[in-house]
This record gives structure tokens, sequence and C-alpha cells, in this order.
């Protein structure tokens, strides 16, 4: 390899400048270019000495003597800016050699990219085979990356997924108040997704997140009258189910103070049908119910109605360190 860290380097195709910061394998490296950490091939990149020398030389002619008459109209200077492709998870091969010199595919590099004109925040969970293997939050800037972490390839044969919670760090009016997005490629999928970023000489496998970041659905004018039970567990599709959802009360209405305990459980078991039925019809492999302890009647029930649904494979509440044991883990089928 002709490249090593710390080495100025120039991308062929855009002719900037800039750094090598790591060495993923013999073929990619990761470069930063004015701030902004990205994956290579080295076959992208060239040492920039010759280029720079290579340049013909400007030569500044003296200027001539206008008359206003003859200078051109003023055009309107066109609009300069990066182009906006969402949010995608951007998955990096780390190739070793085995013990026949075979180049093969040791683990996976994770890297979130955020090719929007908005910081976000988010929150990561990795799940394999139903059970969550690693968790993150953190804020990511506009144009920007973020190393997640390393998986072993092998991990691909057991059903990984990837669930996103993302939201705005500075709020917008228009925007919706947060967006769930849940990865699960498939085996076969990824497989052939790698053989054709081999095909392609790139560096990388990238899969579209969020397109852009979604808008605040526009709510429907309804008459004033009591919705029946039965229409308000039907709710539309379009909205992103959760992987963590909180019935406490104080989250759900601000006036429960003047409920009753009767009313004050209705409505929470009424949302929890609302958040499960989003996470069936949206194969969610798994979701979290935060029913807290309290008397214990509110968790009682939920689990008496998880044992009737056919779509449940199994639910667990145990303690856990972010919520005690005031919270139930459902594994769908």
């Amino acid at each position: 390899m002709k490249f090593e860290v710390g080495d100025e380097v120039i991308v062929l195709l855009t002719k900037e400048e800039g750094k090598i910061i790591e060495r993923i394998n013999e073929e990619t490296v990761v470069v930063e270019v004015r701030g902004v950490k990205f994956p290579a091939h080295v076959k992208q990149l060239d040492f920039p000495y010759f280029h720079r020398f290579s340049k013909p030389k400007q030569v500044t002619k003296k200027p001539e003597k206008k008359y206003i008459d003859d200078l051109p109209k003023e055009k309107q200077k066109a609009q300069t800016g990066i182009r906006e492709e969402g949010i995608s998870l951007s998955v990096v091969p780390v190739f070793i050699f085995d013990e026949y010199d075979d180049e093969i595919v040791d683990s996976l590099k994770l890297f979130l990219v955020n090719k929007t004109n908005a910081a976000i925040h988010f929150s990561y969970q990795q799940y394999v085979n139903g059970r969550s293997v690693f968790e993150l939050t953190n804020e990511l800037p506009a144009f920007k990356d973020f190393y997640l972490h390393d998986i072993p390839f092998a991990e691909i044969n057991d059903s990984p997924a990837f669930h996103f919670l993302f939201s705005l760090v500075s709020p917008q009016k228009d925007k919706a108040e947060e967006a769930n997005v849940v990865l699960k490629p498939r085996a076969k999928q990824f497989f052939r997704q790698l053989e054709i970023m081999k095909e392609k000489n790139d560096p990388l496998v990238s899969f579209l997140l969020l397109e852009k970041y979604p808008d605040k659905k526009s709510s429907t004018d309804l008459p004033d009258f009591i919705i029946p039970a039965h229409l308000k567990r039907k709710p539309a599709l379009s909205v992103p189910a959760r992987s963590i959802v909180d019935l406490h009360i104080e989250k759900l209405v601000s006036d429960w103070k003047s409920m009753s305990n009767f009313e004050i459980l209705q409505l929470q078991l009424d949302e929890f049908e609302k958040w499960f039925r989003l996470a069936v019809e949206q194969h969610l492999v798994s979701f979290i119910i935060i029913h807290g302890i309290g008397s214990g009647k509110l968790r009682d029930e939920i689990h008496s109605l998880l044992n009737t649904k056919k779509e449940v494979r199994y639910f667990i509440n145990q303690y856990d360190p972010r919520f005690g044991y005031g919270a139930t883990e459902i594994f769908l089928k």
C-alpha cells in the first residue's frame, strides 16, 4: 500500500486535497477533507504534489480600460450548495487474507452518515436474533458522518436489525418530533450488495434510512364527539413504530389528575394496543413498554394481553439499568 496515515492526498474525482487519518485495510482508507471524514479506495486517491506543480501558471493581464456602455449586464449568480442525499447507514467491509491468501471479509465498520442541512440527535440499537447487543446515543451535525461500531461479518447470518430513533437538534414546527427507522437487511440481500460493491470497486455499501427528515403530519379536523375505542386502536400506517413506549400517564395527557383510576388504566391500555399494532404492522423484532412499578396493575394487565396475542414470541420483565423492573421487553414473531 503506497499510502500511510498522515499522508496528504488528492481525491481524483473532485480534485480536493485532504489527509489520510486511518487505514481500514490494504485497499481502503479514511480521508479527511475540510473537516469531513469518509472512507475511500486507494485507487480514488493520489499524492497531490504532481497536481500542484503541473497546474498551468496563471498570467495576470493588465485590465483594459472599459466604458460604461461596454459593460455587460449583470448575470444572476447560481446558488451553490451541497446536495442533500438523506440519512444513511454506510457499511465498510474490513478484509483479511486467509491461510490460502484469499481475501475474505472479517468484520464490518458501521457509519451513520447525515447528508442533510439539519443536525440530528439519534438513539441507535443493534439486535442479533432478537437480542439487543449494542446501543448508543449521540448527535450528528449536518453533512457529517459518525462511526458507530464494528460487527463480526458472521452476524449477517443471525438476523441483525438496526434501530434508529431520530430527532432534530433544533426542532422545527413543520417537522416531525421524531422519526423511527428499522433496518433489517437479509443475508442474501447484503451479500448481493457486497458483490456489486466489488464489481464497481466501491469502498462501502450504503443503506438509505431517510431520504429527508419527515414533515409533521397534519391533523384532520374532527367533530367534537367521543371517538369509539375500536377506531382509536387503528392508527395510520404512516406513523412510525417506536422501539420504546412510555405509558406513564403524565407522558400521555396533561390533565390526568382529574381522571379516575379506571380511566387512567383504560387510556394506558389503549395506548399500548396502538403501539403494539404498529410494531406488528411495521415488522419490529422487539420493543419495550415502560409501565412503571407502582401497584403492578398496569404490568399485569399488559402481560395478560400479551399472553393472548399470537404475534408475540415471548416477553421479559427483568431488571434493566435504565428502567429497573418497570419495563417489559416484547419479542415478536
